[in-house]
């Protein structure tokens, strides 16, 4: 089998279409690259959507906790001490045994016991409540004067948040959230080995990886592909908040523009 034909039957397996059964023996560098690169697909699936929901609950937390009713700030404030304060391995085991236990009684929880829905609310919820903290201290750091400018020419209410608070708190924090997603993506990879099952072996990069090494006995080969297609990922991930963090500070002169620095997160 040619390489081509490897990436035709496998290129999209992870989600359902190519080959059903994995290769057994003889087993390639093409094959590698291709499953881990094809299971890549959930890891982008997953980092995608819970960044792109989460950003709105985690300004809304934001906000919530910089409230002065103990009504919106304690809530905030408990949800962003859980989600934080506990490993997102265990959120994923919990999540998974929560929703199989209420399956049964409620039809509504079945899909939640799958990655592609469970796995995803629980990215979601995790993501929301870090990133939440990190606009929270934006909305902290907002000069006095931006808010007293806002008051002089009559802002109020939501026209206030929308022209002069929302904008400045992105601009802030955009730096620090350009390491959340980074760190989100990575963290996709807990999904198929903390509960969440993988249907008729349609995992996600990892997955595959560690199919290979167990297969091989060798983990010096897939693993290094893995981390391969990462730093890809990651290096895609730096250049489009990079678009977004000039996009925010396009109004400052070139030299005042804070420029984006990748900060790797060992220990959260």
């Amino acid at each position: 089998m040619s390489c081509w034909e490897t990436v035709l039957d496998y290129g999209l397996r992870s989600i359902g279409y190519g080959e059903r059964l994995l290769p057994r023996s003889d087993f390639t560098l093409c094959q590698q690259f291709t499953l881990i690169g094809s299971g890549l697909i959930w890891n982008i699936y997953f980092g995608i959507f819970a960044l792109c929901t989460g950003f709105f609950l985690a300004t809304a937390v934001a906000m919530g906790k910089a409230a002065q009713n103990p009504l919106l700030r304690k809530p905030a404030e408990w949800f962003i001490f859980v989600f934080r304060g506990s490993p997102l391995f265990i959120q994923f085991f919990f999540a998974y045994f929560l929703f199989l236990s209420l399956k049964g009684s409620y039809p509504f929880f079945s899909p939640l016991t799958s990655a592609w829905a469970g796995a995803l609310l629980v990215l979601f919820l995790n993501t929301a409540a870090y990133t939440g903290e990190i606009f929270y201290g934006a909305l902290q750091s907002i000069p006095k004067g931006d808010t007293e400018a806002a008051d002089a020419y009559g802002l109020s209410g939501w026209t206030r948040f929308r022209r002069v608070i929302w904008p400045t708190m992105l601009r802030l924090a955009w730096p620090a959230y350009t390491n959340e997603a980074i760190f989100l993506f990575h963290a996709t990879t807990l999904v198929y080995f903390s509960g969440f099952p993988a249907v008729q072996q349609r995992g996600d990069a990892l997955y595959y990886a560690s199919y290979f090494a167990d297969k091989t006995f060798n983990p010096f080969v897939p693993y290094p592909i893995l981390a391969g297609y990462f730093i890809l990922l990651t290096l895609a991930i730096i250049g489009v908040f990079s678009l977004v963090n000039k996009r925010l500070n396009r109004h400052l002169p070139q030299e005042y523009r804070p420029k984006l620095r990748f900060r790797p997160q060992v220990i959260r």
